[in-house]
């Protein structure tokens, strides 16, 4: 048996919603999973430029790569 108009208007507009709050709540957790990344390669960073010997030189480029790396290696 099939709904009136206006209840499939109903459900559809809360299926909407619904899926809207899913691929936002997906989003949310990409990025949480990347700053979560990019945190920890930055303490590895830090503790790994403590031990080294003087005049070694941390750039952002070493900290985004390892980031990137943690991150593949979380999603995988």
């Amino acid at each position: 048996m099939a709904l009136p108009e206006e209840l499939q208007n109903q459900v559809d507009y809360h299926t909407l919603i619904e899926n809207n709050r899913a691929a936002h709540m997906a989003a949310a957790d990409a990025k949480r999973v990347k700053l979560e990344s990019l945190r920890m390669a930055k303490d590895i960073i830090m503790e790994n430029n403590r031990v080294a010997p003087a005049g070694s030189v941390v750039s952002a480029s070493d900290v985004t790569s390892l980031a990137a790396s943690l991150e593949a290696f979380v999603n995988n």
